[in-house]
């Protein structure tokens, strides 16, 4: 089931917040595991299964995790059970044909693919959930959860199952049992979430359809400048179909009481590479090196460590994306640029004026965007050719690019401002000079103009999938 849609929109979410703050406390968290269990099956019926073991798993190894903590050893194979489950179930339904078909190409064998193996959806964020609660636990960061349905409300709560943030237990180990809902927080939610699914209706899916037609287009048709045009247009794509899932999952979860951290700050602004990693994806980057990161040693054991500790981590983030080269080849891209920035470039960009940061910035991002885009390796390479030139295309071709301009230079513009935090600015500003005005009359109004908006884009396009959710 998909936020940007009139089922969930109409139907499922009127439900459970009717359900929700109709029963007494001690009954909302099953409420909501029951709902987001359906919210899960409403895709993927049999897989809700799987996801319940992961649970079982979780709650299982953090019990014994728990009660071992003063045997080593034994906790440790906790962890290490933990760690076999979830990572073998996402490497099993995620790589397992990726490996194969490598497998027969690069050593002439003729295994069979599964051709039913279909991908979880959410698996790669629950796994992640679960993984780092039982590692949290027997690091003695947070105690293991002996009540099982509030452990499983944690992993499977619809606003964030599908497609993160990469809520970690410890962030709402509180909230679980003792969070208090409010007409204020409700209402930011519900904000919150008008503002997500204006990204996603109203500017990610049109930009989204320029990119998707100019990668349809012939070669005949194509040049140098469309090239790039179409990667811009899914740089634009990625981020506002990205954080306006994040958003919305933000914005339900404080409809139910709950404070998620953020997942995007504005990654586009950014005048460096490490800048930009601290913008996006802030769950899936922090994650990575709380986890993975400084347990191989961080930057404590030296520079030839850190540096391999650094490409590891790109390179496992790359992978976490999907099984097909382009995404290794993405992580080790951004990888690479980050180990430059970390032992010298860093220090070299700081010289410069903040604009020609900013330009190195985003024509690394836009490039990264461009190998992110294609899982087909002909198609990648042939785009990035183009781009550079290397294609024999024309720089500039008059007819379709000038259309493809002409047409979308306005959305152009919506969506080079909306990157910016100028709306956010204006609102504190207001906050502070107009707070009645502004908190009773103005951001409700655009609250419900966003809404009525999204909703009208929704009645002509019901099936617009998010991006993530491939992954």
């Amino acid at each position: 089931m998909l936020f940007s849609s009139t089922t969930f929109l109409f139907v499922f979410l009127s439900l459970v917040l009717a359900c929700y703050f109709a029963v007494p406390r001690f009954l909302k968290n099953a409420v909501l595991l029951v709902f987001s269990l359906v919210f899960y099956a409403w895709g993927e019926p049999v897989y809700v299964f799987l996801m319940l073991g992961s649970i079982t798993v979780a709650y299982l190894t953090g019990l014994f995790c728990d009660k071992q903590k003063h045997s080593g050893r034994t906790a440790l194979i906790s962890v290490i059970a933990a760690v076999v489950w979830n990572l073998g179930l996402l490497l099993f339904f995620k790589y397992t044909n990726f490996f194969i078909e490598n497998a027969n190409s690069l050593m002439h064998m003729n295994i069979s693919p599964f051709k039913d193996l279909k991908l979880p959806i959410g698996i790669s964020f629950y796994s992640f959930q679960t993984l780092s609660y039982v590692i949290d636990v027997y690091r003695g960061g947070v105690k293991s959860q002996r009540n099982f349905l509030n452990l499983a409300t944690y992993v499977t709560l619809f606003p964030q199952l599908i497609a993160g943030p990469i809520v970690r237990y410890q962030t709402i180990e509180e909230q679980l049992v003792n969070r208090r809902e409010s007409l204020q927080q409700f209402s930011r939610g519900v904000k919150r979430f008008a503002v997500g699914l204006g990204k996603k209706v109203i500017l990610a899916n049109n930009i989204g359809a320029l990119f998707s037609e100019i990668s349809a287009a012939p070669q005949a048709e194509m040049s140098v400048c469309a090239s790039w045009l179409g990667i811009i247009a899914y740089t634009f794509q990625i981020y506002f179909d990205f954080s306006g899932y994040s958003d919305m999952a933000i914005g339900l979860g404080k409809m139910f009481g709950f404070d998620f951290l953020e997942n995007f700050n504005y990654p586009y602004i950014s005048d460096s590479i490490t800048e930009f990693w601290r913008r996006w994806h802030i769950s899936l980057s922090s994650w990575f090196r709380d986890y993975v990161y400084i347990p191989l040693g961080g930057n404590r054991k030296g520079k030839v460590r850190q540096c391999v500790n650094i490409m590891i981590v790109w390179f496992l983030t790359g992978f976490w994306h999907g099984a097909n080269w382009n995404f290794m080849m993405w992580g080790v891209y951004f990888g690479i640029i980050l180990l430059c920035e970390k032992l010298f470039l860093l220090a070299f960009l700081k010289k410069l004026p903040r604009i020609i940061r900013h330009i190195y910035a985003l024509l690394l991002i836009v490039i990264g965007w461009g190998i992110f885009a294609f899982e087909d390796t002909s198609a990648l390479l042939r785009n990035l050719k183009n781009m550079f030139g290397l294609g024999g295309l024309p720089l500039w071709n008059g007819g379709s690019d000038k259309f493809w301009l002409m047409q979308n230079a306005i959305l152009f513009v919506i969506l080079i401002i909306a990157s910016l935090p100028l709306f956010k600015k204006l609102g504190e500003v207001l906050t502070v000079k107009l707070p009645t005005a502004y908190g009773c009359v103005i951001e409700p109004a655009c609250t419900a103009f966003l809404l009525i908006v999204s909703i009208a884009y929704l009645a002509g396009n019901s099936f617009n999938p998010f991006l993530y959710f491939r992954f």
